[in-house]
């Protein structure tokens, strides 16, 4: 495979450089110089490294891959056995750590819901993520879109609603993960006095931070796709591009926009889309420029 081609394949999958790096085990700078084309003739061996962190995370996206829980680093995606694992999400130790110590893989929501209210984590398969403290410019990109997700359900006057995070999600039905997406869509009735929400959202929204870019990209995105979310979008202010995948139809190659695109909200059969040029007004606006 070219440079090229692996340039091309990266960007169809939505990966970053640091990711490539990890599931590799290559110098970050490497991956970076390859990628921009600063390395023009790049060892061979570093190549099929490469590649093959792309081919495995292609089959997993196609059904080919396994996911299994790893207890030291939380999740291990896996292709066949002589290629590289695809990721190591490395679950942050938690902040207030239960009263009783248990293995990663092994909490449930009693020990979620025995945290301190002021706690910020995710569980994930019985495995704790801490969650920093949101960035100014987070709170900034997610404040304008809970705006533009609410005209778009006010004006249709249907039954979906928008939320924000903090909002627990049962995501699994189960007793080991309960997510926070950043925003979320619900279609359909729910229970407006309940302490949090069952089963999968029809649509997930998570604005990527240097903390959580791994777990959201990867780790998330295989979580809402096998629970049955419709439609994950990945907002990366770093790059001012917006990811976004439809899962309803089988394709889990995403779409990829710009903070200028209108973007199609899928879920809603064409009536919905989000002029993202009004976030990034805005947040030009925040910054003194024109």
């Amino acid at each position: 495979m070219t440079i090229e081609e692996l340039k091309n394949r990266k960007t169809a999958l939505g990966l970053t450089n640091e990711m490539i790096a990890k599931a590799a085990d290559l110098p970050l700078s490497t991956v970076q110089k390859i990628m921009s084309g600063a390395t023009k003739a790049p060892r061979k061996a570093t190549l099929v490294a490469i590649e093959k962190v792309l081919s495995a995370e292609e089959s997993r996206r196609n059904g080919a891959a396994e996911i299994r829980p790893n207890r030291k680093n939380g999740y291990i995606y896996e292709d066949l056995p002589e290629t590289h694992d695809v990721v190591r999400e490395t679950a942050a130790k938690c902040k207030y750590a239960p009263a009783v110590r248990k293995k990663d893989g092994e909490y449930t929501l009693d020990d979620y819901y025995a945290l301190p209210d002021e706690r910020r984590v995710e569980l994930i398969d019985g495995v704790f993520y801490d969650m920093s403290a949101p960035a100014v410019i987070h709170q900034k990109i997610l404040g304008e879109l809970h705006l533009l997700f609410r005209e778009c359900t006010d004006a249709h006057e249907g039954e979906c609603e928008v939320y924000l995070s903090p909002c627990d999600v049962r995501l699994d039905m189960d007793n080991k993960t309960m997510v926070q997406p950043d925003l979320l869509v619900i279609c359909g009735p729910y229970d407006l006095g309940a302490k949090r929400f069952e089963g999968a959202p029809d649509l997930a929204l998570e604005i990527l931070s240097p903390s959580t870019r791994s777990k959201d990209m990867l780790l998330k995105l295989y979580k809402y796709q096998n629970a049955g979310v419709k439609e994950y979008w990945i907002v990366d202010p770093d790059h001012e591009t917006v990811m976004v995948y439809d899962f309803r139809d089988g394709n889990f190659y995403p779409e990829k926009y710009d903070f200028d695109s209108v973007i199609p909200i899928h879920i809603s059969d064409g009536q919905c889309s989000i002029d993202f040029s009004r976030v990034n007004r805005a947040l030009k606006k925040a910054r003194g420029s024109k």
